[in-house]
């Protein structure tokens, strides 16, 4: 699947042209023109990099930068009509990945794009993700539509074993086996308890569904049939 780019420019012409040449490169790419729909955006998780330009209305690509920060680690290139070094040192500082002056030659900023994608593969495997929710394994957090949720050292287990395993229907014993241990004496049922635990913490609140049921079988963690 190619990746996802979020252009947030609020000059139109250039939002076009850089879409119509990301689109030929093959990569699917959608737009904000303002700096409040950009953060809102960005945040769902959708996205494998943001273009950011600094000068935008409601809120300034800077801020939506830091905003960003907080909650998600999507690669950001950072697009500014200023040459100026305080403003690539405050955007680097922020957390940008890169930065392209405008006017830029596309190729440049092709070149650019796939460089941060690389860097962001190699941490690919501890990143696991379904629909609006994404799990950073080396932090140990989760997050759904930018919001991070707090969950139990079980929950966050079992909900690992689900997304490395997204798409397949895993039993109630292997959930066991993998989640609790071999040498665990309870019963099945607590498979059953904390899936609901899952489920109030993220399926409920943020209405989506994420964890099915197969009866008989066991669980499957997917995005929503409907």
């Amino acid at each position: 699947m190619s990746e996802r780019i979020l252009l947030v420019e609020d000059e139109e012409k250039l939002a076009r042209m850089v879409e119509l040449e990301l689109n030929y490169e093959g990569y699917q790419v959608e737009k904000a023109l303002d700096g409040r729909e950009g953060l809102e955006r960005a945040l769902s998780g959708e996205f494998d990099l943001v273009l950011l330009d600094i000068m935008l209305p409601g809120m300034s690509g800077m801020e939506v930068l830091r905003r960003l920060r907080k909650e998600s680690q999507v690669p950001v290139i950072m697009l500014t009509a200023r040459d100026s070094v305080v403003d690539k040192v405050s955007g680097l500082d922020l957390g940008a990945d890169d930065y392209v002056t405008k006017p830029f030659a596309i190729e440049e900023l092709l070149a650019r794009i796939r460089a941060a994608l690389r860097v962001r593969g190699g941490r690919e495997d501890a990143l696991l993700c379904v629909g609006p929710l994404v799990m950073d394994v080396e932090r140990h957090q989760v997050v759904v539509k930018g919001q991070e949720v707090e969950l139990t050292k079980k929950e966050f287990d079992l909900l690992h074993q689900l997304l490395e395993n997204k798409g397949r229907v895993l039993t109630r014993e292997t959930l066991l086996d993998s989640v609790w241990g071999f040498d665990f004496v309870g019963e099945t049922n607590s498979v059953d308890v904390y899936i609901r635990f899952l489920r109030s913490k993220l399926d409920e609140a943020f209405g989506v569904k994420l964890i099915h049921t197969v009866r008989g079988v066991g669980y499957v963690i997917r995005e929503n049939d409907t």
